[in-house]
């Protein structure tokens, strides 16, 4: 669009690997059409605060390795305010930012969508969060690292399970989704995954001991996403300690460290394209719109689209998981 001349650029929420990669491609690639670039840190609060930095191509220079993000984050409630709002708008138009592109979740992007239709700024969203849970997405940045992480700290896990005989119950992070226990449970030949997409229509954990649990095996260990829906690892522990006390069970919650370390090539590549397409999106005139890749393709989904609508999981996983766990 020929009104923008500057593009602003923010992480929001939780940080996910490669959001650094995302950075660099939409710098460079809005450097590389004549725009100029602004940072802000610390996502919608340094728009309030009037943290903005001018990004050079330089500024982007090594960063694509490493975890984190270089403009840091941070959760805004003042943003969600009406008035906050107001003040990041005036703060935007000082500065001189005609456009905004917003990395981060389905709140960064629900953000996003108010901004933008309060004051008719043209924004573009990546999906930025090791969740995996915005509609319209095979997969968002930070996944890929995330789910090999979790893979990485369950194989160290099973060394120590199958010196003793027990049930380890390991935890990982998925709120509303299970895609990470999931894809993590076969990722790592795990017993079972226990996520909140089917915690209502059975009981994951009678169903689990049933079907013959441990029977030919010294040692199991089931991934469970840390939803209140799942009651997450400790309360399946305390289930299993109150209803099956015959077995000795161990929790394992990893935590943070998912979010973490030096992003995988796959997160590389993929926030580096969506970086680049955000840039082109911008250009076409697209607005209130998250880069999306399917099928390999980079598509444009509408903000309301990507916030809304739940994304499945693929059911046949837990049916895969079931097979091979004999």
């Amino acid at each position: 669009m020929n009104q923008i001349k500057c593009i602003g650029i923010l992480t929001s929420g939780g940080d996910a690997p490669a959001m650094n990669a995302a950075i660099r491609a939409v710098t460079r690639t809005a450097i590389y059409y004549g725009f100029e670039v602004r940072g802000i840190m610390r996502g919608y609060n340094g728009l309030i605060l009037d943290e903005i930095i001018e990004m050079k191509t330089q500024t982007v220079s090594n960063i694509i390795q490493q975890g984190g993000t270089i403009l840091k984050t941070a959760r805004s409630n003042e943003f969600k305010t009406p008035e906050g709002r107001k003040i990041a708008y005036d703060n935007m138009r000082k500065a001189g930012i005609d456009a905004l592109v917003v990395i981060g979740g389905d709140g960064s992007l629900s953000g996003a969508r108010v901004f933008a239709a309060e004051y008719d700024i043209p924004i573009v969203g990546l999906p930025g969060t090791i969740d995996n849970d915005l509609y319209g997405t095979d997969t968002t940045i930070g996944y890929d690292t995330a789910l090999n992480t979790i893979t990485w700290a369950v194989d160290r896990l099973r060394d120590t399970a199958s010196s003793h005989e027990r049930l380890f119950f390991v935890e990982v992070m998925g709120r509303n989704a299970g895609f990470l226990a999931l894809n993590g449970a076969i990722a790592t030949g795990s017993e079972a995954a226990i996520i909140p997409e089917i915690a209502t229509e059975v009981d994951q954990l009678a169903e689990l001991i049933q079907n013959g649990f441990r029977k030919s095996k010294n040692s199991s260990i089931v991934l469970v996403a840390e939803s209140e829906i799942t009651g997450g690892a400790m309360g399946m522990a305390e289930r299993v300690k109150k209803e099956f006390p015959q077995y000795d069970t161990r929790v394992t919650i990893l935590g943070h460290i998912q979010r973490g370390g030096s992003p995988t090539a796959s997160d590389r590549i993929l926030a580096s394209r969506m970086g680049e397409a955000a840039i082109n999106a911008l250009i076409e005139g697209q607005r209130n719109v998250m880069i999306g890749i399917q099928n390999d393709a980079l598509v444009y989904v509408p903000f309301t689209k990507a916030i809304r609508d739940d994304k499945p999981i693929n059911r046949d996983l837990l049916k895969t998981i079931k097979i091979l766990s004999i």
